[in-house]
């Protein structure tokens, strides 16, 4: 199993990282090994998408249930595909002064013993590299806005 949780800083706040992680469809632009994102069903609280991604020769599907405790915290219930097991949960909590610090978990385990072994050996990287995504993307989305705020 794929377990990790981390802890971070961002100076944006809740409600902005919050809507960048509830923007599913739009992961494909910037998150490292998606490949396509297909929503079936979408309200305020719940989120049905199926996520591709994709690595050499790998390339699978799975779907999942987002739950949206609006700009607060975002908890992903799987549904199907390659995993036996998959938890993950955001948590945006405002920071003293300014900023979020955001919280993600992330536990996994595949069905396929031969993939389990292989993702543990990269799962660090990809994890940080997955993180460093969101945070750079968050970086293009709102600089512009805290120099805006900063400057008035």
């Amino acid at each position: 199993m794929g377990t990790r949780l981390h802890t971070h800083f961002l100076p944006y706040t809740p409600e902005q990282l919050f809507d960048l992680v509830a923007d599913i469809e739009k992961y494909p632009e910037f998150l490292p090994w998606c490949v396509a994102t297909r929503i079936l069903s979408k309200s305020e609280t719940d989120i049905v998408a199926d996520l591709s991604v994709g690595y050499k020769f790998f390339r699978e599907t799975f779907r999942s249930r987002v739950h949206l405790t609006p700009k607060t915290q975002i908890d992903v219930e799987y549904i199907t595909g390659p995993f036996r097991s998959l938890n993950n949960h955001w948590t945006f909590k405002n920071a003293p002064d300014f900023g979020t610090n955001v919280d993600f978990y992330i536990d996994f385990e595949l069905r396929n013993s031969l993939f389990q072994s292989t993702a543990q050996r990269v799962f660090e990287s990809a994890f940080n590299q997955m993180l460093s995504s969101f945070e750079k993307r968050a970086h293009q989305l709102y600089d512009s806005t805290i120099l805006h705020s900063i400057n008035e």
